[in-house]
């Protein structure tokens, strides 16, 4: 990064946690540069990023999400989305508002046994502003999967195109489109 923070000022003025997902959202990853950047950035810890339990990471949120004296804005990435998701169901009001990037399928044919489990978490509506963003050729989840999933959540699904799994392989930096919808989130939570 140049310096400058990629953050507006309703972002900036809010706390933030940090949901990566299985493998924890490496160096170069527009997660660990928004981690750096912002101030007020918790990044969750659960006991394993490689062997995820579904309890575990909902409580990782928890625990990240209790760490700030506000209500923070959470970004997720991936198996983190729905970790978020089944967190935010059980603790309607505790989060400001929500980006989710990448949901992955983790009940589609080929996904990786470790994440099995999470196909249990069901989208329903949050109590909060939530925005899904999707890739057009994400290889862990088809777009009808990840419209299905902002349906679910009451939301209109944002596609930026052909990016892969929308990760430090997309080659996105700091991402500044990305952190434009988690200002518009933050301010839309503030009204």
């Amino acid at each position: 990064m140049d310096g400058a923070s990629p953050f507006g000022p309703a972002t900036l003025a809010a706390p933030v946690v940090i949901v990566p997902g299985l493998g924890g959202s490496g160096e170069g990853h527009w997660q660990t540069l928004w981690e750096r950047a912002h101030p007020r950035a918790i990044r969750i810890r659960p006991a394993s990023w490689d062997a995820p339990d579904v309890q575990d990471w909902i409580a990782a949120v928890d625990r990240s999400v209790r760490a700030h004296a506000e209500p923070p804005l959470i970004v997720a990435h991936s198996l983190g989305t729905i970790a978020t998701m089944a967190w935010a169901l059980d603790h309607p009001g505790r989060a400001r508002a929500a980006l989710l990037v990448a949901p992955p399928d983790a009940a589609r044919p080929g996904a990786p046994p470790v994440i099995r489990a999470f196909a249990a978490v069901q989208p329903a509506p949050l109590r909060m502003p939530v925005a899904v963003v999707a890739s057009e050729n994400d290889p862990y989840a088809g777009l009808d999967h990840s419209r299905e999933v902002a349906r679910r959540l009451g939301c209109e699904p944002i596609v930026p195109g052909a990016l892969g799994h929308l990760n430090a392989d997309s080659s996105l930096g700091e991402w500044s489109e990305g952190a434009a919808l988690l200002e518009h989130l933050a301010r839309a939570s503030a009204a």
